[in-house]
């Protein structure tokens, strides 16, 4: 079982269409076994026909496992206890960011003995020694960005849920494929609510306090695609240029959050996503617009020259495609109003939709993080927020 020890890298990024053709030449430069995870529904007979019979070519044995939900501590228990024996050179996650965040959790617990939940940030009292073995992203959705992350969120849903990371410089998977043919068969509700998701991570991720000049350039870089793609490619999932341009926004945002770190929004998806059985893109995209809402009202109170408003107009030129409209708040107005024009065309759901009611709000916000936001939300503008997309 071979093991990668080191102290921080980035992945090997192989993008564009096509490229999955030569996953068998990069999982032999460590071995020929990988353990290879992936989606029931986004492993289609295409893919999986392309995959196999290029890894078979190769010699290489496959262990298949199929991952149908969010990952929990027992899936990846399970799943590490089934195949430690089984001396794995390599695994390969083909799938949204639920798969790739299992395969990057087994990856590094497969080095270890103790359970996942023993390692999670907040839950668990021990550091992981950041050992792995080998890990391949090939992300069939344009999300998360795990593809190009250091951390795998883990769930476990209920009155006392979680939805932490595991997480360590070392855990950056080795190689990452981004080929937008494998989104072309993602449905049109995924594709949306995805979108919203990577969407929600470039915006948070630039007007983050922590945010750089490396990850502004990339989150722009991000906003100009979804700005451009979003919207279409819902509309027509077929059209490759408009996948390249969404698969390439989610690349971006998965180093933008890495580097950045996040908002109010992301916040909010942690404690729900623990509390209740909702798709993290879903809270993101029902949520985004109000957040944003409120958040600049609140800076617009404090200086109206501050940076995140700054921030927040360039951005709100990218999607409105106006720079005739000189009034500051007009602007912002419009953008924010964008925002939830994009909400209701994806169809976002309200959260009652998934059981949610008033009475849970308290609890909601007490477990939420707004600390990276340009303006921490107060409790009260919290519960505004969750009263109007209930």
């Amino acid at each position: 079982m071979e093991i990668e020890e080191f102290i921080s890298s980035n992945p090997t990024i192989l993008f564009g269409a096509s490229t999955i053709k030569s996953l068998a030449s990069q999982v032999v430069i460590y071995g020929k076994t990988v353990l290879l995870i992936t989606g029931k529904k986004s492993f289609s007979k295409t893919v999986k026909s392309k995959v196999l019979s290029n890894l078979d070519k190769y010699g290489i044995i496959t262990y298949h496992k199929i991952v149908t939900h969010e990952p929990d501590p027992e899936l990846i228990d399970n799943i590490v206890q089934k195949y430690k024996k089984k001396n794995i050179n390599v695994v390969t996650s083909i799938g949204g960011g639920s798969v790739i965040d299992t395969g990057k959790a087994v990856s590094a617990m497969l080095t270890v003995k103790d359970s996942v939940i023993e390692y999670l940030e907040g839950v668990g009292t021990k550091n992981h020694p950041g050992t792995k073995i080998p890990f391949i992203a090939i992300p069939t959705t344009s999300g998360t960005g795990s593809e190009t992350t250091k951390n795998a969120v883990i769930s476990s849903v209920g009155k006392n849920g979680f939805k932490k990371s595991l997480r360590h410089n070392n855990f950056i998977p080795s190689v990452t494929f981004v080929d937008p043919e494998l989104t072309l068969s993602c449905p049109p509700d995924i594709t949306a609510a995805s979108g919203m998701d990577a969407f929600t991570q470039l915006l948070e991720s630039y007007l983050s306090v922590k945010a750089t000049a490396f990850t502004d350039k990339l989150a722009i870089a991000g906003l100009k695609k979804i700005s451009q793609s979003l919207i279409k490619v819902v509309k027509n999932g077929n059209d490759l240029q408009a996948r390249t341009n969404m698969s390439y926004a989610a690349m971006l945002s998965g180093i933008t959050l890495a580097h950045a770190g996040l908002g109010t929004v992301h916040g909010f998806a942690s404690s729900i996503g623990g509390l209740f059985n909702i798709p993290h893109g879903i809270v993101c995209g029902t949520l985004m617009a109000i957040c944003n809402k409120l958040t600049i009202n609140n800076l617009l109170q404090f200086n109206h020259e501050n940076k995140a408003i700054l921030k927040y107009l360039h951005v709100a030129d990218i999607f409105l495609n106006n720079n005739d409209l000189k009034d500051k708040k007009i602007r912002l107005n419009k953008f924010i109003e964008k925002i939830f024009e994009y909400t209701n065309e994806l169809n976002m759901p309200g959260l009652s939709k998934f059981g949610i009611t008033e009475n849970d709000f308290e609890i909601i916000i007490e477990k939420t993080s707004n600390k990276n936001n340009p303006y921490p939300l107060s409790k009260n503008d919290m519960y505004k927020v969750l009263k109007h997309r209930l």
